[in-house]
Formats: C-alpha cells, sequence, structure tokens
C-alpha cells in the first residue's frame, strides 16, 4: 500500500530556540533596516512555528527573563506569544546548569549563559538580534548552530 507520507512526515520537525531579545525584536523601533529585516525574519520563523513546520522551544530562562521585564506590553505580549505557540523544553536542568556555569567562566552574561546551555541542552538551533552574544558564542564552540533571524531563514530556506 503506497505511503501518503510526505517528506515532512519522514524528517523531524526542527527545534529553534529564540532568545529574548530576538522574541521581542518585532516590538522594537522598525526605523533601521536592519531591525525591520530581523523583525520580519522573526515573523517568518514563528508562521512555520505557526504551521508547525518549527518547533519553538522554551525554557525556564525564558519565563524568568520575560517575566522581569519592566515594560508590561512588552512582558504581556511575549508572555502570550510563548504561552500560544511555545513548547517548554524537557530538559536535564542539572546538566544545563553546569554547562552555563562553563560559559560564565568564559566570559558570557548569566541570562546569556542560561540561554545558550538550554538550548544545546534542548538541541536546538539558538537564535538571537544580540552581536556581541553572537561573536562570544562563535569563540566558545556552542555546539548547535548559532546566528541572527535572517541567518536562520536563509540557512532553512524559509519563505
Amino acid at each position: 500500500m503506497p505511503s501518503d507520507a510526505g517528506p515532512k512526515a519522514q524528517q523531524p520537525v526542527k527545534r529553534v530556540y529564540l532568545d529574548v531579545c530576538a522574541l521581542n525584536r518585532p516590538l522594537d523601533d522598525q526605523n533601521q533596516m536592519r531591525i525591520r529585516l530581523e523583525a520580519d525574519a522573526v515573523q517568518l520563523i514563528l508562521s512555520h512555528v505557526r504551521s508547525e513546520d518549527l518547533v519553538l522551544v522554551i525554557s525556564p530562562a525564558h519565563h524568568v527573563e520575560i517575566g522581569a521585564n519592566p515594560d508590561l506590553a512588552r512582558r504581556q505580549h511575549v508572555q502570550s506569544l510563548i504561552a500560544e505557540i511555545g513548547t517548554d523544553a524537557d530538559l536535564d536542568l542539572d546538566q544545563a546548569q553546569r554547562r552555563a556555569v562553563n560559559l560564565l567562566n568564559q566570559g558570557l552574561k548569566p541570562a546569556d549563559a542560561a540561554h545558550a546551555a538550554l538550548a544545546e541542552e534542548a538541541g536546538c538551533d539558538f537564535i538571537t538580534v544580540d552581536d556581541r552574544l553572537l561573536r562570544q558564542l562563535q569563540r566558545t564552540a556552542v555546539t548547535v548552530w548559532v546566528g541572527t533571524p535572517v541567518a536562520y531563514c536563509e540557512k532553512e530556506g524559509l519563505r
């Protein structure tokens, strides 16, 4: 009997981890071309999450960082977004904590180290709009792909 399963059914759905600055990018002032391009790329990624072509992995670090945002409108928007389309990661938090400490010792800020370690633990492509963090992660030899939303869309051929 022929199978109706197409290529999408044969391959596991890719998992992405957008840090909080990437999740907030569509809410930033869109007057600069780079910000507008990154915002569009984030929206494209999220549209693929909504259509279940991608899985948006959410970690405890997301909940803490988003909850600490003093801008009520942004905080509520991003909290609603991750509640609607995010998937809580099933992680070994002890392993992620050990990796985060290692990344802290390599100069990353605490929130950045936590996000990177959790993305690694979840086996996700890590997406950020923070140039400093990207440079730091390239020096630390993280075990997952790391890049901007635009680079991710190009890499995956998202349309």
